[in-house]
C-alpha cells in the first residue's frame, strides 16, 4: 500500500523526489503519512479534498483486499 500511495502522489506533484511516504502500525491497522514539498499539498489535496478522498478510497478499498485496515494522513 505504501507504494500505491507514494505512487498516486508522485504523479500529482511537480517535484516528485521530495514526495515521502512512512509507514506506520497499530492495532487498528496501517498508518501512512505523506510529506511532499513545500507548496505542493494543495496539489494533493486537491480542490475541497477530492484527490484526498480519492486516494484514501483506494488505499482502503486495497487494504480491505488483503485483509486489513489502512489510513492515510496528509502532513505540511
Amino acid at each position: 500500500m505504501r507504494d500505491l500511495v507514494e505512487f498516486l502522489c508522485r504523479e500529482l506533484v511537480d517535484e516528485p523526489d521530495q514526495v515521502v511516504v512512512t509507514e506506520s502500525r497499530d492495532d487498528r491497522g496501517v498508518l501512512l503519512r505523506v510529506r511532499v514539498a513545500d507548496g505542493e499539498l494543495g496539489k494533493v489535496i486537491g480542490r475541497g479534498g477530492r484527490t484526498a478522498k480519492a486516494i484514501r478510497t483506494v488505499v482502503r478499498a486495497s487494504a480491505m483486499r488483503q485483509g486489513s485496515h489502512a489510513a492515510v494522513d496528509f502532513d505540511d
